[in-house]
């Protein structure tokens, strides 16, 4: 009985299918007047919020019911309570204005509360859980604690809201714990990829401000979903963390897709850039890592996920590392409170004995998304998506390092360093290398062995380096500008198709990232947007003037009649490019520009399983559009082809 409970709970929280306010109640349409009471609510406190610039602890509500009323059509009793309740906190909230202190800044318990995010400018909400005993003067540990899947509806957000919603004023009786509890919506479904995985950090960063947290003693765990996220953030961010508490997580992409449930999807062989692009994600790559940041994984005997784990362990013990994976006898995909009682003992034990400032490190990765750890920087690697590593350990005054794996340049910070460096080896046969005192020098690999960097930057510019390394959909997770041509295009058809597209683009970031694209026409774009984002262009050179001004430093020729990509000829009047690449003009501030794309997932998976949330073009494609498209027929390309740029953001020879 106890094994078909648990099987009913996976389920569960694999489809998504139920809710956790409304469950078992038949949902039905609004009446009119209930929808345009509702929409006309709304809009008088989104007016409200513009004029007075509130902040985002403010608009969450109204962020709630604005997607609530966009996306769902059907609502159950519950959810129009929900609906309703949402509508008078947003009055009460938005009643106290600056330069009045909000009741919820002194409150202990559960809190509801939101930033605005620097990638599109939205509301995101976030709960919080502050313990009884905070004190602001001493510096606390902070838990994130990751969520499972569930699928991403326009409620979304308020019924998240509501687990954290107990009101502004004194709670009576919050939670005795030795820490303040965070729990990120990470854009509700992605498995904490790409803008979730920026949410989480965001999430992070926001408390920072607000609350007296020790960085050193930062805890990420979760539950399924919550813990795949775990694997994927905590192996590749290793210095972030004090210890991982991984709850029942899939930590591949392949082995994951054959859990035999209805709703998974098979993936099989890919296309070799997609294979590569894997490397960027599957969180089984970075199980070196482990060994800077302790991971105390659960797992219950009967969960239809065991092999994730056994997955992870054999990745560790390649690495010469023994995995703590607790497993909970009798159980399937669930938390048992026995053993997740016995992880947050063991998490407590390791972060009160971790040590701030490590004196050795092995650090691995794939790509340059994923390039430091402590006082380690990789900045240069001979081939991306191909594992990368870097080992040193500090002994006295001599810094020894390992013949650097599949590295061309990297940094040490100095400054980082437990304590002074004097000497510093690199491999078993290079001579010793006096450190410089400053805070940071950078190694490179010469003919004669490695020496101490020095470089101009135009020579930076023309290589991948850390936050600028591709491929396409990565460059959603920074501030970014999608910018529409205004011109006269060279051929209609590829400018219907790059209209079309950021239409979809549009309607996909709205409903499954929780915010607005930002869009401006070419003859909008600013300075200051040129600084601070990532550019991402639509259209042809003729109809876009940005794509004219980048297209002479790009590596491809495209003119009225014929598209050039990787040595081979395209006629234009029927195919498009797709890429991303660093942005050559003035001023643009170490960030992309990218033609023609938005994220290279759709819809198609972005409403399936999160797993299938992987890269499907790398660096750039070449597109075949359709001519004779109905408008009422869905958007469709042809990839003719596809793949990554070599380290110097040119076609691989």
């Amino acid at each position: 009985m106890r094994r078909a409970v648990c099987e009913c709970v996976v389920v569960i929280l694999i489809l998504g299918i139920t809710q956790a306010i409304g469950w078992g109640q038949t949902p039905q349409p609004l009446s009119e007047a209930q929808r345009n009471a509702f929409e006309t609510a709304v809009a008088e406190l989104q007016a409200d919020l513009d004029q007075n610039q509130l902040s985002a602890d403010h608009s969450i509500f109204v962020k709630g019911l604005t997607w609530a009323l966009k996306y769902d059509r059907e609502f159950t009793p519950a959810d129009v309570a929900l609906l309703e309740k949402a509508l008078h906190r947003a009055r009460e909230r938005q009643s106290l204005k600056p330069p009045a202190v909000p009741p919820w800044y002194n409150r202990r318990g559960k809190l509801a509360l939101g930033y605005l995010s620097k990638i599109d400018h939205s509301v995101q909400p976030y709960g919080l859980i502050v313990p009884k005993g905070f004190d602001p003067k001493t510096p606390s540990r902070l838990d994130v604690v990751l969520h499972g899947s569930t699928r991403p509806v326009g409620m979304s957000e308020l019924k998240f809201i509501a687990r954290f919603d107990e009101g502004d004023g004194p709670n009576p009786s919050p939670p005795d714990q030795p820490f303040i509890e965070l729990h990120p919506l990470g854009r509700v479904e992605n498995c904490y990829r790409w803008a979730g995985e920026a949410d989480v950090i965001e999430a992070i960063d926001n408390v920072c401000t607000r609350y007296n947290i020790d960085r050193g003693r930062i805890v990420l765990r979760g539950m399924s979903m919550g813990a795949s996220g775990t694997w994927h953030l905590g192996l590749k961010h290793p210095d972030r963390f004090a210890a991982l508490g991984p709850y029942c997580g899939y930590v591949d992409t392949h082995k994951f897709s054959e859990t035999p449930l209805p709703n998974f999807v098979k993936i099989g062989a890919l296309p070799e850039h997609q294979e590569l692009g894997l490397h960027m994600l599957d969180s089984v790559d970075y199980a070196a890592n482990a060994g800077v940041v302790p991971a105390i994984a659960c797992m219950g005997e009967k969960d239809i996920f065991f092999q994730a784990h056994v997955i992870m362990g054999e990745a560790m013990q390649r690495e010469g590392l023994t995995m703590t994976n607790l497993i909970s006898p009798g159980t399937g995909h669930v938390i048992d409170p026995v053993t997740h009682a016995e992880q947050m003992r063991r998490i407590g034990e390791h972060v009160a004995s971790a040590p701030r400032h490590p004196r050795e490190l092995r650090f691995v990765t794939w790509t340059l998304k994923y390039s430091r750890c402590h006082w380690l920087e990789v900045l240069q690697l001979d081939q991306h998506y191909a594992r990368a590593e870097l080992s040193a350990k500090l002994a006295g005054d001599r810094l020894m390092i390992d013949e650097p794996r599949n590295i061309s340049r990297f940094a040490i910070l100095v400054a980082a360093l437990p304590e002074r460096a004097k000497w510093l080896r690199i491999g078993a046969s290079s001579a010793e290398i006096l450190v410089p005192d400053i805070e940071r020098i950078e190694l490179a690999r010469r003919e004669d062995g490695w020496r101490i960097a020095e470089e101009q930057p135009a020579a930076r510019r023309n290589r991948k380096r850390p936050a600028l390394q591709g491929p396409i959909d990565d460059a959603f997770t920074e501030p970014f500008l999608c910018v529409r041509g205004t011109g006269q295009p060279w051929n209609v058809s590829v400018q219907e198709y790059a209209e079309a597209s950021l239409r979809r683009f549009a309607d996909e970031w709205q409903h499954y990232f929780r915010g607005t694209l930002p869009i401006k026409n070419d003859d909008q774009v600013t300075p200051t947007d040129f600084q601070t984002r990532n550019l991402i262009l639509f259209g042809d050179p003729g109809s876009n003037s940005l794509i004219a001004r980048v297209l002479p430093q790009l590596p491809l020729t495209w003119t009225k009649d014929r598209l050039r990509m990787d040595e081979q000829d395209y006629p234009a009047a029927t195919h498009a490019p797709a890429l991303i690449a660093p942005n050559p003009l003035p001023l643009s501030g170490g960030h992309y520009v990218v033609l023609n794309s938005g994220h290279t997932f759709r819809e198609a998976e972005l409403a399936k399983v999160n797993y299938l949330l992987f890269p499907r073009w790398g660096d750039w494609a070449v597109l075949q559009i359709p001519t004779d498209r109905k408008p009422d027929v869905p958007l469709t390309e042809n990839v003719i082809r596809a793949g990554f740029f070599d380290e110097q953001w040119q076609f691989k020879k």
